[in-house]
């Protein structure tokens, strides 16, 4: 776990033998550090060609860099560009084109000290006398074994005697054979820098330098940050968000709708108009809603990450995220979690480590998303139309402990361990390119809607499923309490009841059922099956018109964007808790009917049951989107215990929360339920620790692949 994927993908892939020539893209500006990587390719034979990016940051510091000199140092064409703004490319193409065609190995070489020069020469014998095909240099592979890299095709025997020669030199010298390598690169890197690189005049302190003094203060270092991520929480809340009704609309006017009318005037039965319209069409529906949030977040990533704050970011969260084991840059996708968790866990790939990627994931889902609010603004306006910020205001603090609390049994059972010691180099500031924005947002954003979207598609499908179909095996059931999701829901209404809700609100299990959906999607449950309930099962079936649905997206996409400039400082959206105070406002706002409110304290046990409640759609599992992003990003396994521990955790306590309150009407029983979820915190904690590590061993796909 102490190398990041994405430096053994790399490694691996050199190693493959596979590449007929390394581009080696070093940074001008810092040419000796970039330096020793490039030694250590050259040495491996393969042919390759040295790009030297963001030349004019050196020039701007006063570095004039000999390219014709460092070309016959290493032996290897040296190219100038300025990646950023596409110059030098064209030569640079042409380079790799004649270094292709000449596919002459790198005749690259520095000396090392007397008993690294020995113990290669012997080594180096050894394995000609093993005879084979080699694909690298021998005297690279050589030094590669001597550094305890050892590919899976070595022989015991060499192994054996790779050590025992590691072992003559520490004898020797006191240090360790891959110390010495190490120096005599750093030397050499050093004297080739010196040798091509005139310094015009003395640079003093740079832009980025003069930046730096507030961005990395001690005291403003942390406002700043939290500025940037608060403007970019903003744009990703309220721009993205804004466009998702366009999605939602259109797609489920085309693929739902419009699909679901002409299986019918096709005269197709309705078991197929279910499968194909409500499952297929509704899941990819369902995928599309989440584009544009997910799209604006990896632009704005892209732009920090470009830009060169993503590193500073890191540096300035990185002392108080320590104390959960977690480095400074997990503190960005946690932040994003507020507005979205789908993209939040989709943002844990900036985290180099898989330890630290899969705690944060863990931690994800417990940040309150955007769609939570609207369950907890439905409940506020029905029970707390007074108080309704304190109470929005403490779901999200129990959600911070919850990811905090998650952190903690992870930290000290199966994900033992504290972040590695933090340095990181601090690239100098420059404006991003939009082209390269767009592409990074592309790839990101395409990862998501063909790996994740597939097992959306899936889920969407069952549970769409599951409520357009009767138990009589009719079709067109849906939020009704005729339908198979109703009627398990009212099987399992008795399982709830610790936490206040009764058999004759197996509604609110619906509603519970539908959040896997999408968590948005409980109010609108909620308001159907309650409404058909209080008015016996009639409702309105309103008739399909493409235009009309067309114009519904573009003229609420226009009001989404003109109320996204208005909330522009409100992107958890809690301005409707205002509107709490006056029911037929809160109703408008929420798109329900003015009796759901009624209808809510009819059904549930008062202030305390809704609050149970409201901790329970707070914590249990996320929905379909978040699943597969958690699948995606870290594992089937982990997958299952994400979801298996939010629904113990929720569980456990909005039952607490709900025993706790009516301790004095039955503080036998109170105590009974909060000591068996003491004793399961418990249990959990030791099958972590003793069973846990093999069962969630990580997905060997998910780590070659990530």
């Amino acid at each position: 776990d102490r190398e990041a994927l994405d430096e053994k993908v790399a490694r691996n892939y050199i190693l493959s033998g596979e590449a007929d020539l390394l581009l080696i893209v070093a940074d001008a500006a810092n040419l000796e550090r970039s330096l020793y990587l490039t030694n250590q390719l050259l040495e491996s034979g393969t042919p390759a060609v040295l790009a030297l990016n963001m030349i004019d940051v050196a020039e701007s510091r006063g570095m004039q860099i000999d390219s014709e000199m460092l070309s016959e140092t290493l032996g290897c064409p040296v190219v100038p560009i300025i990646a950023r703004k596409g110059k030098g490319i064209g030569e640079l193409l042409t380079s790799l084109s004649s270094s292709l065609e000449q596919s002459q190995w790198n005749r690259f070489r520095m000396e090392y000290s007397e008993n690294i020069e020995s113990a290669i020469d012997k080594l180096v014998s050894s394995m000609s006398a093993m005879g084979g095909r080699e694909l690298f240099s021998l005297r690279w592979r050589a030094l590669q074994c001597l550094e305890e890299y050892f590919p899976p095709f070595t022989t015991a025997s060499f192994e054996q005697e790779c050590r025992g020669t590691g072992a003559e030199i520490k004898n020797e010298t006191g240090e360790d054979a891959d110390s010495l390598i190490a120096a005599s690169r750093y030397e050499f890197a050093h004297q080739i820098a010196s040798a091509v690189i005139t310094q015009k005049e003395s640079s003093g302190q740079t832009w980025s330098d003069r930046v730096d003094k507030v961005v990395l203060n001690r005291y403003l270092g942390m406002p700043f940050f939290l500025m940037v991520i608060y403007l970019m929480f903003s744009l990703t809340v309220n721009f993205g968000g804004a466009l998702v009704d366009f999605f939602d609309i259109t797609v489920g006017a085309l693929l739902v709708d419009g699909v679901k009318v002409l299986l019918t005037d096709a005269g197709f039965p309705s078991w197929f108009q279910v499968l194909l319209a409500d499952g297929l069409g509704g899941g990819i529906q369902v995928v599309a809603t989440f584009i544009p949030i997910i799209a604006m977040l990896y632009f704005c990533l892209s732009i920090l990450e470009d830009s060169g704050y993503m590193a500073r970011a890191a540096f300035v969260m990185d002392r108080l995220m320590r104390k959960l084991g977690l480095p400074g840059k997990a503190f960005v996708p946690l932040i994003v979690g507020f507005g979205c968790n789908v993209p939040s866990i989709m943002a844990t790939r900036t985290l180099e480590k898989q330890r630290d990627r899969i705690l944060t994931v863990m931690m994800a889902p417990f940040m309150s998303c955007g769609a939570r609010l609207s369950v907890y603004a439905l409940f506020a306006a029905a029970f707390f139309p007074h108080s309704g910020q304190n109470v929005v205001f403490l779901l999200y603090i129990v959600g911070i402990g919850a990811a905090i609390f998650t952190a903690l049994l992870l930290k000290n059972s199966l994900l033992q361990g504290e972040s590695d010691g933090f340095m990181i180099e601090l690239p100098p500031y420059h404006p991003p390119a939009l082209k390269s924005l767009l592409v990074h947002t592309w790839e990101r954003l395409k990862g998501f809607v063909v790996e994740a979207g597939k097992f959306i598609v899936v889920m969407v499908m069952v549970i769409n499923v599951l409520n357009s179909t009767g138990i009589d095996g009719s079709f067109g059931n849906e939020n009704s309490s005729k339908s198979v999701l109703s009627e398990v829901s009212k099987m399992l209404t008795p399982m709830f009841s610790p936490m206040g809700i009764e058999e004759e609100n197996w509604p609110a299990v619906v509603g519970i059922f539908s959040g896997i959906l999408a968590k948005e999607v409980v109010v609108g449950t909620l308001d159907a099956v309650y409404t058909r309930l209080e008015n016996d099962g009639a409702e309105e079936t309103e008739p399909f018109d493409l235009k009309a649905k067309w114009e519904e997206a573009v003229t609420t996409t226009e009001e989404n964007l003109i109320e996204a400039f208005q909330n522009f400082g409100d992107p958890l959206g809690l301005r409707v808790l205002d509107k709490g105070g006056n029911i037929d406002l809160a109703a408008e706002e929420q798109e329900v009917n003015a009796s759901l409110f009624g209808t809510l304290v009819k059904y549930f046990d008062g202030k305390i049951g809704a609050f149970s409640y409201l901790l329970f759609i707070l914590l249990y599992v996320p929905c379909v989107a978040a699943l597969a992003a958690v699948k995606r990003e870290t594992g089937n396994r982990w997958m299952l215990f994400s979801a298996s521990w939010s629904i113990y955790l929720a569980f456990s306590l909005a039952v607490g929360f709900y025993q706790m309150a009516y301790f004095t009407e039955h503080p036998l029983q109170s105590l009974s339920w909060v000591g068996l979820f003491v004793l399961g915190y418990f249990m959990i904690w030791l099958a972590l620790r003793r069973v846990g590590r093999q069962f969630l061993m990580v997905d060997q796909a998910v780590q070659a692949g990530a």
